[in-house]
Formats: C-alpha cells, structure tokens, sequence
C-alpha cells in the first residue's frame, strides 16, 4: 500500500498492491498499520454504502461538531470525488481537491476531519464506500452548494447532474459553519 499526496497535504490517495493472476486479484482495502505510516491513525465506527446513477451529485456534506474523517473507495463504475477544505486555521482553507476514483482503479481516498465531501457520477451505476471515524449525527449534518462560484470546483459535468433537495437548497461557502 502507498500514499499518493494531493495538493493538499492532508488529503491522500491511498493505492492498494493488487495481486492478480488468471483467477481475479485480492488486496487488501486497508490495514490500521499502514495507514498509520501515512499519519493517518484513526480509528473506524462505521462503514457506509451508496449506489447512485450516472450523473448523480451528491455533496457537499460535512457533519459540524462530530467531524468524520472518510476513507472513500468505489466498488463499481466511477466517480469524481471532491473534498474541501473546511478548517480556518489550515492553510488550505477554502481549497478543494478532487480524483476520479473507479472500481477498476482500486485508489481510494481520504479525507479527513475537517473537510466537507462530495461526488459526482461519472459512469453509473457507481457504489460508494467509506469508513468513518465518526457515527453519523443527522443534527449535525451540513451541506456546502456543491457549485458555489467561490469554490469553482471543475466538476466534468456531462448534463445537469442529479441532485437530492438537500444538496439543491445547500449554503453557499460563504456562509458555510467551518471549523476551527
């Protein structure tokens, strides 16, 4: 397993070591040991799933005081995966980085504490799944206008993307509660 840095150092694209031979392949998603040579030493408690259709949206989403760090991988199709930078004190306040991640890819991403998370369908269907290192607060759940002009992430838009109520009516960056 390697870390590949974004251009923000925070952010990792962590790349499996893949066997594969006439049968399939195997790899391993994760191991605590590794990820924790990456500075990333957490500890996971809960596991998500989405399935979404070709040009689904879904994002940008951020819980507030129960911040989640996510380690984001997709099992099928392909996405373009965003993070934002929500933490005044970083640096990269305000930033975003965003990857295609695929099931044939086998990378997957993550995004720490601190940052709100988004995605993009860009070959559906596409699963989505990511470990958390915090419960779900549904109190706490905040969303950022996933094309807000300050941000201006290049989303690879073919069409207008499906997006749920929620993420329509979202807050512009602007206005967004951040972190410390």
């Amino acid at each position: 397993m390697r870390a590949i840095p974004t251009r923000i150092p925070d952010v990792l694209l962590i790349e499996p070591e893949v066997f594969a031979d006439e049968r399939g392949f195997f790899m391993e998603t994760w191991r605590s040991r590794a990820l924790a040579a990456f500075g990333i030493d957490v500890e996971f408690v809960q596991d998500n799933f989405s399935r979404s259709v070709d040009g689904a949206l879904r994002g940008l989403h951020y819980q507030i005081h129960q911040p989640q760090g996510k380690l984001v991988r997709v099992t099928q199709g392909e996405v373009f995966d965003v993070a934002v930078d929500l933490r005044k004190s970083s640096t990269s306040f305000g930033q975003w980085v965003g990857v295609r991640l695929s099931a044939d890819g086998k990378q997957a991403l993550w995004v720490p504490p601190g940052f709100c998370h988004g995605f993009y369908v860009t070959s559906g269907p596409a699963d989505v799944q990511y470990k958390c290192t915090d419960f779900h607060a549904p109190e706490d759940d905040r969303c950022v206008l996933w094309n807000d002009a300050q941000l201006a992430i290049d989303w690879p838009l073919n069409g207008t993307p499906l997006l749920s109520d929620r993420d329509r009516k979202a807050t512009p960056f602007a206005d967004a509660e951040y972190y410390p």
